[in-house]
């Protein structure tokens, strides 16, 4: 199967998530920055989700950059990751309406586990498709920032119970980690056009 209708599925789905959450803003009740302190939770949280979609879909462009075609099982991997960031709206507005409390931090560090793991399954079904002499399969190597995250995932869901902020933090930091341009495919497909 080609890839293309895969792209612009995920493409629009991505795009109806950063809606939805842009839409759980609610506009303030005052025209002083005032009127803006009681909305700074929900903002906080959308905008690391906000950074979190993106970092997917810029990761997901590049991952389908480096596959030939798609086969059913790496429709079906994909649409388990599009499933867990489709939660994202959900658990960024419970945790910002509840000021980061624990249980709505722990859940939104669950969703952002099983988004990264559903990431990992969609990237292993791929090369499972392509081989392991594969363009991605290359370009992944030993993948330090695909394993580390999903480890900061596991400890910032427990301690979200005895300091939520610290959990947030956590979540953050691995969201930083990720705007440092991954190229690795970049430079596997550049190395394959010369």
């Amino acid at each position: 199967m080609e890839k293309n209708r895969l792209e612009a599925f995920s493409d629009g789905v991505l795009a109806i998530i950063i809606t939805i959450m842009v839409l759980e803003l609610k506009i303030p009740k005052g025209a002083d920055f005032a009127a803006l302190k009681p909305l700074w939770p929900v903002f906080s949280s959308y905008v690391l989700s906000f950074l979190y979609v993106g970092i997917y879909w810029n990761n997901h462009h590049h991952l389908l950059n480096s596959t030939r075609k798609v086969s059913a099982g790496v429709l079906w991997a994909n649409l388990n990751l599009l499933f867990w960031l489709s939660l994202f709206p959900f658990c960024a507005g419970w945790m910002g309406e509840n000021h980061a409390a624990s249980l709505p931090t722990a859940t939104y560090g669950a969703v952002l586990l099983m988004a990264a793991i559903a990431y990992f399954i969609l990237q292993k079904t791929i090369i499972a498709q392509q081989g392991q002499d594969s363009l991605l399969a290359k370009a992944l190597g030993s993948d330090l920032k695909g394993k580390l995250s999903p480890v900061a995932y596991v400890a910032g869901i427990p301690l979200a119970f005895v300091n939520p902020w610290i959990s947030t933090g956590l979540y953050l930091a691995v969201a930083l980690a990720w705007l440092i341009p991954d190229q690795r495919i970049e430079r596997v497909l550049a190395a394959k056009r010369d």
